[in-house]
């Protein structure tokens, strides 16, 4: 049961990253890399979305060999 949880902790990392957060990020002024920091902030999540979803993937595929 701990995997399965590891798991779906790796799957709410999108949500977080662009609900959860979004009203704490929602500025302009900040500039990263010459991007707003609102853009840069997305920029990222969409970055790390494909990551937490492998890592979720792949914590699920060693469960079933187990």
């Amino acid at each position: 049961m701990q995997k399965r949880r590891a798991t779906l902790l790796w799957l709410s990392v999108p949500y977080v990253l662009y609900l959860g957060v979004l009203p704490l990020v929602n500025r302009v002024t900040p500039t990263v890399l010459g991007l707003p920091f609102l853009f840069f902030w997305m920029l990222l999540a969409t970055l790390l979305t494909p990551v937490a979803v492998w890592l979720a993937r792949r914590g699920d595929r060693k469960r079933g060999r187990a």
